[in-house]
């Protein structure tokens, strides 16, 4: 089968991948072999490229985001059969979905709404899981009224404005000049706040009447900065790296994403989880609540350029390459 591959350990840049002929991988006992018919482009799939990883075995085989066809089961697997339209975000360490066929593990494999598309299941999962990993597994709602999400024009922001919006919160957003528009239409904030232009903490002291908001689901980093934006009881959700240091008599707390982490946990619950929120996300896209909001489609051959394009911060929403 053809796959896009990080040949050796030196290939650390988007123009090294290849595409090469590669044995088809068979099922596991626990696992399903899927006819690959979407994959969705994500930042962490270039970056992976530059930085590598001390499990990958070569050559590599990148893509973490997959929905297509159930072609073979293994011999421990019930909840699936061949022909089934199925999808799966992947674990970072095992050879990826860039490719005509993959394995993934069942547990954390979801079937596809007949109403949802290949290409919108395959948007929907690292970014759109994240955002829902944050919101309903992360967060406590029960006492937020108001949300921060960073860089709302990204896959995972855009997702949490929508999953946020639909929970009746009232949500800000940072947004470039440049993307401001996108987000008006797509996804709908009640503010959003020009980071390049703007001071963020001034403009959430306003906008909250200076207490602060009650959650800031943080995708780009500097999260020290956000802990002075937070009100009592604060929230603040990490997509990367969390803050140093955080004022406990403020009764704020701080929590971590780790998505595609649940495969390396060795914790099958976990694995499972992670299928579990495919298929609610799934849900709710199938319902038309949300909206992984693809910008670009894109044939298998050029997924190092898409790759290129959101290095370059080039995309707004999601990009997805089809068969």
């Amino acid at each position: 089968m053809k796959a896009l591959i990080v040949s050796n350990p030196t290939s650390t840049h988007i123009s090294d991948l290849i595409r090469e002929n590669v044995p088809k991988p068979a099922p596991k006992p626990n696992e399903v072999q899927i006819e690959v018919k979407a994959v969705g482009l994500n930042p962490v799939d270039y970056k992976v490229v530059e930085n590598g990883h001390p499990n990958w075995q070569y050559p590599h085989i990148l893509g973490l985001d997959v929905a297509g066809v159930v072609a073979a089961v293994g011999a421990d697997v019930t909840q699936f059969a061949v022909g089934d339209r199925v999808c799966s975000h992947g674990d970072l360490q095992q050879n990826g979905c860039f490719a005509d066929f993959v394995t993934r593990q069942a547990a954390g494999v979801a079937q596809i709404p007949e109403t949802v598309s290949f290409e919108k299941a395959a948007a929907s999962l690292c970014a759109g899981l994240t955002a829902y990993q944050a919101l309903t597994r992360k967060a406590n709602l029960t006492n937020v009224s108001s949300v921060l999400v960073h860089g709302g024009a990204g896959g995972v922001g855009s997702m949490a404005i929508q999953l946020a919006k639909m929970q009746g919160k009232t949500v800000y957003t940072t947004v470039s000049s440049a993307k401001r528009d996108f987000v008006a239409q797509y996804c709908h904030p009640d503010s959003m706040i020009d980071y390049q232009r703007e001071d963020v903490s001034a403009r959430i002291k306003d906008l909250t009447h200076q207490h602060g908001v009650d959650l800031i689901i943080n995708t780009v980093g500097n999260t020290d900065a956000d802990l002075d934006r937070l009100a009592f009881n604060g929230q603040l959700i990490c997509i990367l790296q969390p803050p140093k240091h955080f004022d406990a008599a403020m009764g704020q707390s701080v929590a971590c994403v780790n998505l595609g982490g649940a495969h390396r946990s060795g914790d099958l619950q976990q694995v499972r989880d992670l299928g579990k929120m495919t298929s609610e996300l799934l849900a709710l896209i199938a319902a038309g609540r949300v909206d992984p909001l693809i910008t670009r489609t894109i044939p298998f051959i050029e997924i190092a350029a898409g790759l290129r394009q959101l290095k370059n911060h080039a995309v707004t929403g999601k990009i997805v390459a089809v068969k």
